[in-house]
Order: structure tokens, then sequence, then C-alpha cells
């Protein structure tokens, strides 16, 4: 996945997207969306993957005539094998960019470090634009902590905070910690419960997928390198 050919999707073919999900895949329909429209320009889904075969996100991604592979991985011993036939996948597809859309599973790092500045990650919290740090400065400048890991829309509510958000950043082996492409804030209102304030941050996520693929594919993520494609 790596190819002399520089700069930004404008130059050459769109870039080549494979999608990972484990579950309904709102934020997928939200790209195919936005592919289809013309809306989002420069990249094209190529690939749909989920550890889960119940995962409704692959009967999305059939709808609409993209193709869905269900590769096993419920169990740690899975692992290595699944990983193995992602990569001959991301090779046989040529993928540039690997999305993780709602996809429950941790990669070694001996994984992601194949793939360097191409696997971005959707989370629901805000964390630190360069990754690095417990703390996220908000846009009224309150400082409250980054919440990494599982569970993070309750830890939000548990902890009492105003705002909460969402954030789409680079994967690198530490978990959480890449550097941001884009985020977005969500206030926390009186009575929240976490399934009513889950549900507003998906809907900010979806805005914010298409976004952060948009700035990935035409190099606008400050502190990035330009993605390049992979060799044909």
């Amino acid at each position: 996945m790596s190819g002399s050919q520089g700069g930004q999707a404008g130059q050459g073919r769109p870039r080549r997207l494979a999608v990972l999900i484990s579950g309904g895949g709102s934020n997928l329909q939200a790209l195919i969306d936005a592919q289809e429209s013309g809306t989002l320009t420069g990249a094209e889904i190529v690939l749909v993957v989920s550890n889960r075969a119940d995962a409704y996100g692959l009967q999305r991604a059939l709808q609409h005539k993209l193709p869905a592979i269900h590769l096993p991985w419920t169990k740690r011993s899975q692992q290595a094998e699944a990983e193995e036939k992602l990569a001959a996948l991301f090779a046989l597809f040529k993928v540039d960019l690997i999305v993780l859309s709602g996809w429950m599973r941790i990669f070694t790092p001996a994984f992601i470090e194949r793939y360097p500045w191409r696997i971005i990650n959707q989370h629901p919290a805000l964390l630190p634009l360069d990754g690095v740090g417990d703390e996220v400065i908000t846009s009224d400048g309150s400082v409250i902590p980054a919440l990494r890991g599982l569970h993070v829309v309750g830890r939000a509510l548990e902890a009492g905070l105003k705002v909460t958000g969402c954030t789409v950043h680079y994967v690198i082996p530490e978990v959480d910690a890449g550097r941001v492409v884009c985020r977005a804030e969500v206030p926390i209102c009186e009575g929240d419960t976490e399934e009513g304030l889950y549900e507003r941050v998906k809907v900010v996520e979806r805005r914010l997928i298409v976004e952060a693929v948009r700035r990935v594919v035409n190099g606008g993520v400050p502190g990035a390198p330009p993605l390049d494609p992979a060799r044909d």
C-alpha cells in the first residue's frame, strides 16, 4: 500500500476505501450516500468487511453492489489469521485508506505499523488534537478529560461533563492516541440518558466521517502526509 505517486486524490485515480464494521453500518451508509450523491469526491468504497456475520452493514453494502465480506473474528484466538486475511484483501483490492467505522476489534501493533497514516477510526468522545495527553480543550476554552477506550458516552455522563462529542483520528499502536483528523462537540443536556446522548452523538458522527475521509484523501490534515495511492 505504498507508492511513489504523491499528492492529493485529484492527481490520478480516486483513493480506494475499505470500510470495516461490526454492526449496523449507519456511518457506512453516510459514506455510501455521500459517494453516490457526489458530495464525497476523490474517494470510492471498494470493500466492506465485518467481523460479525449478522452485521446489518453487510446488507447495506450488498444493496449498493459493494463487495461485502464476513471475516470471522470474535475470539482472541482468531486474531492472527484474521489480520493476515485482511492484509491479503487490502492488497487484492488495492486499498489506499482503511476506515474503522464501528469496528469493535483492536489490531496488533505489528498490523497497524504496516499501514502508517492509512487507518482512521471513529471514536464517540473528544480527543486531543495531537493525540497526546489526558485533557481536551473545548471550543469555549474549558478543559475536560480525554475519554479513551470503551463506554465513553456513559463515562462522560458519570463525570458530569457539559460537553462531549466525537472524533475521527489516525490509528497508531496506542489506543485512541493518533493525530485527530476532525472532531465535533455535542452538548450534554440536563436529564440526558446514555442512550439518548449516544443517539445525538451518532447523528454528528455520520457527518463527521464523511468530512474526515474528504480531508484525508485531499491532503487536508495538518501534520499528516498526503495519502499516496497503492501500487497498481
